[in-house]
C-alpha cells in the first residue's frame, strides 16, 4: 500500500463519466469551472482522506484492518457510532492499539444523546432536539466520556451538540483535554449552509459532517467561507437518506477538498447502540464498507482522479478559525 501523497489531478480536472462517447454524439458534458474548485487542502498536501464509519468494537476493527489490507484500501480514520459508554476500558485500549499499529485515527462518539433518553419530543414528527444532549447531566456525561476516552489514548471525539463541542474545545484550550485532540461533528446535526458551517468551525470543530444531499453548488458556497475539513457519506445510511453519490466522487473532492470520503451503506439495518446480539450484522457490514471503499477508489482511478490523496497517517486539520474564549 502506497502511503506517499499522490499529486493532484491536472488543471483540466478529472475525466467526467462517459465524456468521450457523449462528446462524439454532440452530447458532451458541460465544462468544469475553475471557480468551482476548492482552493484548500490538508496540511502537507492532499485533497482527500478516507473513513470507515460504524466500527463498533475491537472485533469489527479487526475485520476492517484485515479487509483493507486484502483489498488495498487506504484508511485514514475509523469511527464508532454507539458511544464511548458502550465500550469497556479494555475494548477501547484494544482499539487504540490496533489503530496505532496501522497509524489510523480512531474516533469515538461522546455521551448521552437526546434520541436515547426519556425526552418525548424526539419521537414526534418534528424530531425535537434530535441527538443534542438534554440538560446538565447529559452535557456532563459527554465531558466524562471525553476525559475517559482521551485518558485511554483516543485522539478524536465525535460530537452531536453545539454546546458539547464548545465545552470540549474550551477544555482542550485549557489543557484538560490533550491539545492534539480533534473534534468531529456528527452527520446527524451537520450544517446545511455556509454560515452554519463556519459557526461549527469557530466552536472548535476539526472536521464537519455535512448532509449527503447537499448540491455541488452548495459545496462550493461552503468552501468560500471555510477551509475546515468536510466529512461526507458518499453512500449514506438509510436513516440519513440512503443517498448513493459514488459516481460524483471526483467532483465532490474537487469542490469539497479537504474532504473525508466516508464509506457508508444504504439498505442496511441500524446497529446503534451496538451489542453482541448484533455481532454478525456489525461484522458483515464492516467488511462491506471496506469493499465500498475499493469500489470508490476504482472509480476515481478510471476517471483519472485518484491523485491527491493525503498521506496515510496524517490526521490534523491545519489552522482553523475559532471564537475567542473569554477568561
Amino acid at each position: 500500500m502506497n502511503d506517499a501523497p499522490v499529486s493532484s489531478p491536472g488543471a483540466a480536472g478529472p475525466r467526467r463519466p462517459g465524456d468521450t462517447a457523449l462528446t462524439a454524439l454532440g452530447l458532451g458534458p458541460a465544462p468544469l469551472s475553475p471557480a468551482d474548485a476548492s482552493p484548500h487542502s490538508f496540511p502537507g498536501g492532499g485533497s482527500w482522506r478516507t473513513e470507515v464509519p460504524s466500527v463498533e468494537g475491537p472485533e469489527a476493527l479487526g475485520v476492517v484492518l484485515k479487509e483493507s489490507a486484502r483489498l488495498d484500501v487506504p484508511v485514514h480514520r475509523v469511527s464508532q457510532g454507539s458511544g464511548v459508554w458502550m465500550l469497556t476500558d479494555a475494548e477501547i485500549t484494544e482499539m487504540v492499539e490496533g489503530c496505532a499499529e496501522r497509524d489510523i485515527e480512531l474516533c469515538l462518539f461522546t455521551g448521552p444523546r437526546g434520541t436515547w433518553d426519556t425526552g418525548a419530543s424526539v419521537r414526534t414528527d418534528s424530531g425535537g432536539a434530535g441527538l443534542r444532549s438534554r440538560g446538565h447531566d447529559a452535557l456532563a456525561g459527554c465531558v466524562e466520556d471525553a476525559l475517559r476516552a482521551t485518558g485511554l489514548g483516543v485522539k478524536c471525539l465525535l460530537v452531536a451538540d453545539e454546546g458539547v463541542l464548545w465545552t470540549l474545545h474550551r477544555l482542550r484550550e485549557q489543557g484538560a483535554l490533550p491539545a492534539d485532540t480533534t473534534f468531529k461533528v456528527s452527520a446527524l446535526i451537520g450544517p446545511v449552509n455556509p454560515a452554519s458551517y463556519a459557526v461549527f468551525e469557530q466552536l472548535g470543530a476539526d472536521s464537519i459532517n455535512i448532509p449527503s444531499d447537499l448540491t455541488l453548488a452548495q459545496f462550493t458556497e461552503i468552501r468560500r467561507v471555510s477551509r475546515a475539513p468536510m466529512d461526507l457519506y458518499i453512500e449514506a445510511p438509510d436513516d440519513l437518506g440512503g443517498y448513493v453519490r459514488m459516481y460524483e466522487v471526483a467532483e465532490l473532492i474537487r469542490r469539497g477538498a479537504p474532504l473525508y470520503l466516508k464509506f457508508g451503506l444504504s439498505r442496511s439495518p441500524g446497529i446503534y447502540p451496538y451489542g453482541r446480539h448484533l455481532r454478525e450484522l456489525a461484522l458483515s457490514t464492516a467488511k462491506e464498507r471496506v469493499r465500498r471503499g475499493r469500489l470508490a477508489l476504482d472509480l476515481l482511478a478510471r476517471h483519472g482522479a485518484d491523485g491527491g490523496m493525503a498521506q496515510l497517517g496524517t490526521r490534523l486539520p491545519g489552522p482553523l478559525k475559532r471564537f475567542e474564549i473569554s477568561s
